[in-house]
């Protein structure tokens, strides 16, 4: 869109666009936003303040998440959580009995965990606190939490012991959850401290899939976490063969996707 159609948004217009942004890639920055729009960042804050009161997002500093984010959420509050579905029930398909994962946080690793058959044995490491308490449901599987600060914004933790924990580890599988993907870009984010921890959960895992909705496809945030050489599997809700990925198919031979 040009900025001449920007400038003519209402601010429900305006608002719904920030919304949408938000439930798209989990958390947006005021200075993002601004951009997008060609608005001011004190007109963002505004357009925010009003979501949050309609309880619509979350703010946190320097911007805002998406609700279904957070750990009292519902299942009915979570963007494309039929998509999300989907993806969480391909995921399962990597599983086997005995494995050692690395999990990220998220809402569609929510849905993967809410999956996981009772009777599968798994040693699952995270740093995500959420996903640690989500898997205490899992009678089959050991949960081990690597501690340290956690971060506001991934709701991770991204200090004390984690780079040496992870230092540590080989996974067989790390599951990890994006809020950007694309061919040039690789995968991405927009928060210092979490792009770090999840190149350390990548050299720690043997192998890589990283779930996605499409429409998450073609899109860029500001800190590269990866090629996408190196990840090994994609799980999207579109079939295999849908044409949407084939450049991605053609761009890195190497890349499954599920």
């Amino acid at each position: 869109m040009d900025s001449n159609y920007l400038d003519s948004y209402t601010k429900e217009e305006r608002k719904a666009h920030i919304l949408k942004e938000i439930n798209l890639h989990t958390r947006v920055s005021f200075d993002m936003l601004s951009n997008q729009l060609f608005v001011s960042e004190d007109t963002i804050r505004r357009d925010i303040n009003e979501l949050e009161a309609e309880s619509l997002i979350i703010k946190i500093k320097g911007g805002a998440m998406a609700k279904a984010y957070h750990h009292s959420s519902a299942s009915t509050q979570v963007y494309s959580g039929e998509a999300k579905q989907i993806i969480a029930q391909k995921t399962l398909g990597l599983l086997h009995d005995g494995m050692v994962l690395l999990i990220d946080g998220g809402t569609t690793v929510r849905e993967f965990i809410h999956l996981i058959p009772n009777d599968l044995h798994l040693t699952i490491f995270t740093l995500s606190v959420i996903s640690a308490s989500e898997l205490l449901d899992k009678p089959n599987i050991k949960t081990i939490m690597i501690g340290g600060a956690i971060s506001p914004y991934s709701q991770m933790s991204i200090s004390g012991d984690v780079y040496h924990t992870l230092g540590s580890i080989k996974a067989d599988l790390l599951i990890l959850d994006t809020n950007a993907l694309d061919i040039e870009g690789g995968i991405s984010d927009s928060d210092w401290d979490t792009v770090q921890v999840k190149k350390m959960m990548i050299k720690a895992s043997q192998k890589v899939a990283v779930l996605t909705i499409t429409e998450k496809l073609n899109t860029v945030l500001k800190m590269k976490i990866a090629d996408l050489s190196e990840v090994d599997y994609v799980m999207t809700e579109a079939d295999s063969g849908d044409e949407r990925l084939q450049a991605y198919k053609n761009a890195v031979p190497s890349l499954t996707f599920i």
